[in-house]
C-alpha cells in the first residue's frame, strides 16, 4: 500500500514537466511563474514624499515650530532638479504625495499641521506648528524592495500583487509554465441514467470546477459506461484529437465486476490503494503514451484526490498549512484520514461527516485536514491542512 507522499511522486515522475512559454503581463493572473524574477529597479525609485505638505531641510526642522516663506510647489512627477537646483535653502518647499523630494529634505510636515493648512502661493508664509522628527512622511529609495533582490521564485503563482509589482518593473512579459490540457472522463452505467436507480454526473462538473480554479484546461470531457470496447475507443479518439498533456478518470478502479477504466488500463500501469481515507482506491497508467491519472468514484473521494494528486502537478494548489485543531477531531487506527474542514480564528475544525459520498455536507468547508494514524487528536494539536 502506499503512501500518499508516495503516490504523488510517482504521479511527478509518470507527467512530464511543463515547457515554458511567454505570455504579456495583461495574460499572467492564475499563471505559474516558470524562472526566478529579479528587481531590476529600486522600488520606490527615488526618496517620495508620503504626505501633501511641505518638506523641510534639517535647520528648518531645528527651527520648528515656526514661520517660513513657501518656495515653488512640486507636484507629482516633476523634477524637483529643476524647480530646486541647489536642493532647500532659505524656503519650505510644498510637495504632493509621490512626488520625488528635493535634494537636502529631511523630513515633509503634512499641510494639516501647519497654519494656514493649505497651499498658498510661492512667497507667502506658513507657519510650522509642530517639531517633525528627522525622515518622517519621507520614503526612502528601495525600502520596499531594492534593485537585484528576488521579486518571485519559480512556481509562484501569479496574482493581482505580483502583476502590480511587475508592472511597477516595466516588466511587459513573463516566462510561466505552459497550462496542462486534460481529457475528462467519468462515468459507469448508472452515472447520468434516467432509470430509478441511475445517479446524477457530480463528478464531471466537479472536475471542471476544480480544473478551471488550478489553471488547468480541459480539452475534452468523456462519459463512460460500463464497455470497455467503448472507453478504449473513445479515448482513442479524445487523445488523437486533443493531444492532452494528461487523462484524468474518475470511478471505474476498485475491486467491482465492472471496474471499466481499471480493465482498460490496469496492463499499462498501476492500480492499488493508497494509505488513506477517502480516496484509498488510486490507479497511474498510460494510454497511447499519455499518463492517466485514476481517481476513486465517491464524490468525495474525486475531490480530495484532485487536491492531492492532480492539481499539485498539473495546475497549482495552496501551500499546506499546519494549523491548531479548534476541537477534538476522529481518525482511523490504521490509515491517515482527510476530513472536510473549515479555518477559524481558533484554527482549523472538521466539517460534516467522513464519509466519501458526503459531498454536500462538504459545502461549508475551504480545506481539507489530515489526521495522522491512529487518529483521535484533541482540540489544540497541530495538524496539516490543505486548502481548497
Amino acid at each position: 500500500m502506499r503512501s500518499p507522499e508516495d503516490h504523488l511522486a510517482a504521479v511527478l515522475e509518470a507527467v512530464p514537466a511543463r515547457r515554458a512559454v511567454t505570455v504579456a503581463l495583461a495574460d499572467a493572473p492564475g499563471r505559474v511563474l516558470a524562472g526566478e524574477l529579479l528587481a531590476g529597479h529600486p522600488s520606490p525609485r527615488f526618496d517620495n514624499s508620503q504626505m501633501d505638505g511641505f518638506a523641510l531641510s534639517p535647520e528648518q526642522i531645528a527651527a520648528s515650530p515656526g514661520e517660513f516663506r513657501v518656495g515653488e510647489t512640486l507636484a507629482a512627477g516633476a523634477d524637483p532638479d529643476a524647480a530646486y537646483p541647489e536642493g532647500i535653502l532659505s524656503e519650505i518647499v510644498p510637495i504632493m504625495t509621490g512626488a520625488k523630494v528635493p535634494a537636502g529634505a529631511a523630513a515633509v510636515v503634512p499641510v494639516e499641521a501647519c497654519d494656514p493648512p493649505a497651499f498658498p502661493e510661492a512667497g507667502a508664509t506658513v507657519r510650522v506648528t509642530v517639531s517633525p522628527t528627522p525622515g518622517q512622511f519621507i520614503r526612502p529609495a528601495g525600502s520596499d524592495i531594492a534593485a537585484g533582490e528576488t521579486l518571485l521564485r519559480a512556481g509562484a503563482v501569479l496574482g493581482p500583487v505580483a502583476v502590480g509589482v511587475l508592472a511597477g518593473q516595466e516588466i511587459t512579459e513573463v516566462e510561466v509554465l505552459a497550462r496542462a490540457r486534460v481529457i475528462l472522463c467519468t462515468g459507469g452505467a448508472e452515472i447520468g441514467g434516467t432509470g430509478a436507480a441511475g445517479i446524477p454526473d457530480a463528478n464531471g462538473p466537479m472536475l471542471e470546477a476544480l480544473c478551471a480554479r488550478a489553471g488547468i484546461e480541459v480539452a475534452a470531457r468523456l462519459h463512460t459506461d460500463d464497455d470497455p470496447a467503448r472507453l478504449s475507443a473513445d479515448l482513442a479518439a479524445a487523445v488523437d484529437a486533443h493531444s492532452p498533456t494528461a487523462v484524468i478518470t474518475s470511478g471505474g478502479i476498485s475491486a467491482g465486476k465492472f471496474e471499466v477504466v481499471r480493465r482498460v488500463l490496469e496492463g499499462s500501469g498501476w492500480f492499488g490503494h493508497v494509505d488513506q481515507q477517502p480516496g484509498g482506491p488510486q490507479g497511474l497508467a498510460s494510454f497511447r503514451g499519455v499518463p492517466v491519472i485514476c481517481l476513486p468514484g465517491n464524490p468525495v473521494s474525486t475531490l480530495v484526490s484532485f487536491l492531492l494528486f492532480v492539481a499539485p502537478v498539473l495546475g497549482s494548489a495552496p501551500a499546506p498549512l499546519t494549523l491548531p485543531l479548534a476541537q477534538d477531531a476522529p481518525g482511523l487506527p490504521d490509515r491517515d484520514q482527510f476530513l472536510r474542514g473549515k479555518v477559524t480564528a481558533e484554527g482549523v475544525r472538521p466539517v460534516g461527516g467522513p464519509g466519501s459520498h458526503l459531498l454536500a455536507q462538504a459545502l461549508e468547508a475551504d480545506c481539507v485536514i489530515r489526521i495522522p494514524a491512529p487518529g483521535g487528536l484533541p482540540a489544540g494539536d497541530r495538524v496539516r491542512v490543505h486548502p481548497f
